[in-house]
Parts: C-alpha cells; structure tokens; sequence
C-alpha cells in the first residue's frame, strides 16, 4: 500500500522505530533459555490460532484465543524476550489471515506513515465514515473485524470520545456559553459530533490541532461555517509557541500521550496549563498498562504504545505544577483500560 508521506516533528514519537529509540526499549539481550521455549510457545500459539481459522472455527474464538495467549505471554516473560517475539509473531504465516480485518490491516501497513491515524481511529469507532472498507474486506475479514472492534482497547477509546464530548459539554455550561476549546492532535474529532453544546451553537471557539493535513482537511470539510478552526499543527509548535492561540477554558489531548516519553509528556502539561483561562481544565488520556490487547496490538497489529498506570499518570501532573495551585484527579474508563488526567487552574 502507498504512503503518505508526512514529516512528523520528532516530539509525538508515533512510530515504533520511534518508540524504540526513545529509551524505554528495553537493553540487553533476551535470556537464552527463556527465549528459546518462549519461541517454541509462541509458534505452538500461533499454529493453533491459524488453524482454527482455517477449518472454518468461528473467526472470534480464535482470534480470542490469541489475543488472551498472547496477553498472558507478554505479562509472563522478560520484557526483553517479548521484544524479541514480537517480529516472528509478525512473521508467521497467520499474519495473512488476521490482516483481513481491515483493523489490524491497517494499523500494521500505516498508510499514513504512522501508528493510530485518523481513518484508523475511524475504523476503531465504527464510524460510518469506515463503513465502505469494511464492507470491501473478505468474509473473514469482516467476521474478525467484528471481534477486533470490540476488543478492550476499542471499547475504551469510544468510550474516550463520549467523555471528551461530556467534557466540553460540561465545561461550555459551567461557563455560560462561549467557551474556547483546544483539542491537540485532534484526528478526524470525532467527540464534536457527540457535543450538544456544539450543536446548540455555545461555543465561541473549537480549535482542532494537529500535524496530518489529511485529518486538518476533512475536520475543515465536515465543520466549515461553525466555531470550529482546523489548524496545522505539533507537539513541537506548541512547546516552540508558535501559534499565538491564546488561552481556553478547555485543553484537552487524548490520543497523543500513549507516544510521548515522560519528559515531553510533563513539558506538553507544563505547556496547556499555561495557556488555561483560570478555572480551566486540562484532560489527557492514556491507555492503562493493563490493556488486555496489548500483546496483539505490538505484534499483529504492530502498534506499540507507551502504557501508564495511574500512579504514572499522577507523576505526570506532579512533575509539571506546584499541586497547591491546581485541583488534579486521575480516573479509570469503564473497562480499566484507560486513564485519564484532569486538571483544573484554581481561579
């Protein structure tokens, strides 16, 4: 599949080369003994897996199958031996079945050159925008992208719009209408669509940030002539000020930290709460390090992700503010597998 090509600013860290350069990846070399029953596992799982799909098994049994096994591989084994399973798991013959889904095909062949785009998210909401592709998948496909969008990461980042959209909602009422909004790394924004304060037209200003002119585009198309700004731009031209944006009532960034190593993360916190009104209120969102699907999101998928806990999640906040100046909370998502945190500038 041709990509497009995007220069990306070197501070979302969105790729897994990217990730793995980082510095969270892990040193060393895997445990011998430890690698080589680990690999004869893995290949005992993944033949499993494959020939369930092939008889005919119904495609959601099997493919749950893998992702509970190889769940409980990743949490079982040395960091470093995962990491190296990771690129055989990628390598076996099953890759050319499960990347029927056009979920997992997606996220693996990154036509936008990076992890976690837009059309990607689309396909994660079951937005009707997604609709056409997968209705071109194959049978198989379509039957195993009805397991994969129901996964728990999926169930947890749709859950993710509607509190974005509760969030807004929220924030607009408390001030009276006329609230100012910056989302960052906005995607296709999705929540707004979901927004009744949007819909009833009590926004002032909605600024849609982020550095993939596709998505800056399509947000520009679907909500021209309302309070909605799509705009280009990164993690870099925030921390760099080189917008001129102003302040908001709400900032928030949902699926941005998940590639941010703790130093930008606490740099980009350090960033929007500067650029909050008083008694405004920042969110970000992170999938937890519990995700139940991690293991086949790094290695089917080839999606890696920089996975917090909420303890995590607090040394974010402490790290970027005095605590005294602020209200902070960190919360759970419905199925554990995100968290979130919420700050909000005393007045």
């Amino acid at each position: 599949m041709n990509q497009v090509q995007i220069a990306f600013d070197g501070e979302s860290l969105i790729t897994p080369e990217l990730i793995a350069a980082d510095g969270r990846a892990i040193d060393g070399h895997p445990q011998s003994e430890q690698f080589a029953t680990a690999r004869v596992q893995l290949g005992l799982v993944m033949n499993i897996a494959r020939q369930r799909l092939e008889a005919g098994t119904a495609p959601a049994a099997a493919v749950g199958y893998l992702l509970e096994t190889l769940h409980d591989m990743r949490r079982a084994l040395d960091p470093a031996v995962w990491q190296e399973l990771i690129p055989l798991a990628q390598d076996h013959p099953i890759a050319a079945l499960i990347h029927q889904d056009p979920l997992t095909q997606r996220s693996f062949e990154k036509p936008r050159g990076y992890s976690g785009d837009a059309g990607l998210l689309d396909l994660i909401y079951r937005h009707p925008d997604a609709a056409e592709t997968v209705a071109q998948s194959t049978a198989l496909g379509q039957a195993i992208y009805d397991y994969t969008s129901h996964a728990p990461s999926c169930v947890a980042a749709r859950e993710r719009i509607e509190i974005l959209a509760r969030h807004v909602d929220a924030v607009t009422a408390a001030r009276g209408g006329d609230s100012e909004i910056l989302t960052i790394a906005a995607g296709h924004l999705r929540e707004a669509e979901l927004s009744s304060a949007l819909q009833g037209g009590q926004i002032k200003r909605w600024v849609a940030l982020d550095q993939d002119p596709l998505s800056v585009g399509l947000v520009a198309r679907n909500h021209a002539g309302s309070c909605i700004e799509a705009m280009p731009g990164s993690v870099r031209g925030l921390l760099g000020n080189a917008y001129g944006i102003g302040t908001f009532d709400f900032i928030y960034a949902a699926g941005l930290y998940d590639y941010l190593p703790e130093r930008v993360a606490v740099r980009l916190t350090q960033k929007c709460l500067e650029m909050l009104k008083p008694n405004g209120v920042f969110l970000f969102a992170n999938f937890h390090v519990d995700m139940l699907d991690a293991a086949y999101m790094e290695t089917l998928a080839n999606w890696p992700l920089i996975l917090r806990s909420e303890e995590d999640v607090w040394n974010i906040m402490r790290s970027s503010v005095d605590m005294n100046t602020v209200d902070a909370e960190v919360e759970l998502g419905a199925n554990r597998n995100m968290v979130y945190g919420i700050v909000t500038k005393r007045g």
